[in-house]
């Protein structure tokens, strides 16, 4: 990830939003961030709080559950928003966005101009939208078919503190299956170089294919 706070660039991206009327109309501090391919665009792990516009590239927004089921939510190229519902609402433990290549986003802190944005009608309306169209999505939204291990993979990354999963029952347990079966993969994934065993019941992820 890259901060880039260069004026010009900002101005150009600015002009070429979809949005660069209201934009315009917000007196905040705006700056550019520039993710690569894989990186976390937004996550339950992000401490500061930001609303992001994708100026270039796209990404993928999805849901895991607590038992490593990943859901898919939303496809975002150009012009979408990101953080529209951290403006009301607590961040959500189970959402990532995920860039899909090379990615530039508007960005600017929601936490140092929250009362600004909530006095912009231009603003609150095109936030109303988004997230109409985003609670109408989810109702339609699958679960990916996966196999136990890609979910015990998916539990690992996404769900164990430092990727590390700790105590097989209770992690049985969260994954609906039994230990025996939670072991076998375990072995099976450490024997392929996914985990590490880090001491009795102690996994930790290291290169999973997901």
């Amino acid at each position: 990830m890259e901060r880039i706070y260069d004026k010009k660039k900002i101005a150009a991206g600015l002009a070429n939003s979809k949005y660069h009327a209201v934009l315009d109309s917000l007196d905040v501090d705006f700056y550019l961030i520039r993710y690569e391919k894989g990186e976390l665009v937004s996550s339950p792990f992000q401490k500061e709080l930001l609303f992001q516009i994708v100026e270039q590239g796209s990404l993928d927004i999805y849901l895991i559950r607590d038992d490593g089921t990943r859901y898919s939510l939303s496809n975002g190229t150009a012009d979408y928003f990101l953080g529209d519902m951290d403006i009301f609402y607590e961040k959500s433990n189970n959402i990532y966005a995920e860039a899909v290549e090379s990615l530039t986003c508007i960005s600017f802190s929601i936490e140092k101009h929250r009362k600004k944005l909530l006095a912009n009608n231009m603003f609150l309306e095109l936030i109303c939208k988004s997230l109409s169209a985003k609670m109408g999505a989810m109702t339609t939204m699958e679960a990916v078919p996966a196999s136990l291990t890609e979910r015990v993979l998916s539990y690992m990354k996404y769900k164990c503190a430092d990727q590390t999963l700790k105590g097989i029952e209770q992690a049985a347990f969260h994954l609906h299956c039994s230990a025996r079966q939670l072991q076998r993969i375990l072995n099976q994934s450490e024997a392929a170089g996914f985990v590490e065993k880090a001491g009795k019941g102690t996994y930790k992820l290291r290169k999973p294919p997901i």
